[in-house]
């Protein structure tokens, strides 16, 4: 059939195949961290995720939400950069919000060019409820780990953030580390 491979028949490219084993195949600790992240995440986000999907939105909805609500008056190039994304992917989500009154834009008092985000009382209880949620998985962790597992976690993750990176997040998220 004009020559194209099908992904479930055959080998789509062979040169991956002659490429080396990652290292993290022969570093059984590391394995076993990322997968635990993986199945932590899955169930870190799986009831935020239902109330979301409810209302026709996903985990990006989310995470601009709780950023937005967390720094009222938030520029949209601030949130671009905080959540890495591209004007294209954020345009979409926040036409959304905008649409069915989660957020609001205003303009700025300074630089009228600027667009400031904020949550409205519905943006805002939205987001409170799926932080609820998080919060209380969060709490129930560090209550049923040992020792002072909040710092070593709060460690982990900032450590596992890029470190051109790691000063930007401190600002953001506060003191504590």
């Amino acid at each position: 059939m004009n020559g194209m491979k099908y992904v479930n028949d055959a080998v789509v490219n062979d040169a991956f195949e002659a490429q080396p084993a990652p290292a993290a195949e022969y570093d059984p600790e590391a394995v076993r961290l990322i997968e635990l992240l993986f199945f932590a995440y899955r169930d870190f986000v799986a009831a935020p995720d239902e109330t979301l999907a409810r209302q026709g939105m996903g985990r990006a909805h989310h995470r601009v939400l709780h950023f937005v609500n967390r720094n009222p008056g938030l520029p949209v190039a601030e949130l671009l950069k905080i959540l890495k994304i591209t004007k294209q992917s954020l345009a979409r989500v926040l036409k959304q919000l905008l649409a069915e009154g989660f957020i609001e834009q205003r303009t700025g008092a300074r630089d009228r060019r600027q667009r400031l985000l904020h949550t409205t009382p519905k943006g805002r209880d939205l987001a409170l409820t799926l932080c609820a949620m998080q919060a209380e998985r969060i709490r129930a962790a560090v209550a049923a780990a040992p020792g002072d597992t909040r710092l070593a976690a709060e460690r982990f993750l900032y450590a596992m953030i890029d470190a051109g990176d790691r000063l930007a997040v401190r600002k953001l998220v506060g003191p504590g580390l």
